[in-house]
């Protein structure tokens, strides 16, 4: 199969000068474009001779640099078949449900584990004072889909409504489902908000990713079904491997009565307040150029 002609995403020439050895460089110039999707999966990869040609390096600079791009999954080689852009391994949530990522990830049949890396009480805050508690429980998981880290989640539950929440209930399991087994609370409202944000030291050596790595977070607060706040929470995904994913629905009728929403049979009203299905959209369209634009400000920083 022929090769794909690569975009020029970096409009520069892998630099001969820099301290970063050559092979690094091409690396992290195909694997940029395999993952902002210009190198979409199943695409042919030029061969080992075109890539030296365009980037003006040896053979063996190219095939350290497929070597590695081969070693993190990303691409697919084959004896006399050269390479392609390998499926992305991608889990998708959906933000504007109340089930937790545990949950839908385990429902597509992937096996979800979770680690607990820390259960304390602490004094509550400003951004926990909506649980309307002095004290938190303050709860920090590291969860896997097939054994790869996706997600990083720290969640503040109010005491002493869950004081008998022990870190043994939460092994391998949704705290949503622990919630609902052992206190009787069901999750059924919330606020959510996501940004792309930077990963600091800890974060991205949980999430086994590269210095300077930008991860997606969402953030929010859950109500039960007495419209109670149970749970703040902040979660930061790993970028390569979960995608947010929106429904969208019609706005309501100009027909229908001022100040009123509809409401699902057995959903809970929508607060004015909310951000409207359109504006979710609008804001997930963003996310992925405001991951892009950051990651660039990162690479260009540390350059």
């Amino acid at each position: 199969m022929a090769g794909t002609d690569i975009p020029d995403a970096a409009g520069t020439p892998l630099d001969a000068g820099s301290s970063e050895p050559l092979h690094l460089q091409l690396r992290g110039h195909l694997r940029a474009q395999i993952l902002n999707h210009s190198l979409p999966p199943g695409t042919a990869l030029p061969s080992e001779a075109q890539l030296q040609v365009r980037y003006g390096v040896s053979r063996s600079v190219v095939r350290q640099a497929l070597g590695a791009l081969a070693d993190e999954g990303l691409i697919e080689r084959g004896r006399g078949r050269g390479s392609t852009v390998a499926p992305r391994q991608e889990h998708h949530r959906l933000v504007h449900r109340t089930t937790g990522l545990s949950a839908q990830i385990a429902g597509t049949g992937a096996n979800v584990g979770t680690e607990v890396l820390s259960l304390t009480v602490q004094d509550a805050d400003a951004s926990t004072a909506v649980l309307g508690t002095p004290q938190v429980l303050a709860l920090e998981r590291l969860r896997t889909a097939d054994g790869v880290p996706i997600a990083v989640i720290h969640t503040w539950l109010p005491t002493p409504t869950f004081a008998e929440l022990a870190a043994e209930d939460l092994h391998d399991a949704s705290l949503h489902a622990v919630l609902g087994e052992k206190f009787g609370v069901q999750i059924t409202s919330g606020k959510r908000q996501i940004r792309a944000v930077p990963g600091d030291r800890d974060l991205l050596r949980l999430l086994q990713l590269e210095a300077s790595s930008p991860v997606l977070l969402l953030e929010g607060t859950s109500f039960d079904q007495d419209g109670r706040p149970v749970e703040v929470f902040s979660t930061w995904h790993h970028p390569d491997h979960v995608v947010f994913d929106i429904d969208i629905q019609r706005e309501p009728s100009p027909s229908a009565p001022t100040g009123s929403l509809p409401v699902s049979q057995g959903s809970s009203p929508v607060s004015p307040a909310d951000p409207a299905p359109d504006a979710m959209a609008d804001r997930a369209r963003r996310l992925g150029t405001e991951l892009l634009r950051f990651a660039n400000q990162l690479s260009d920083s540390g350059s």
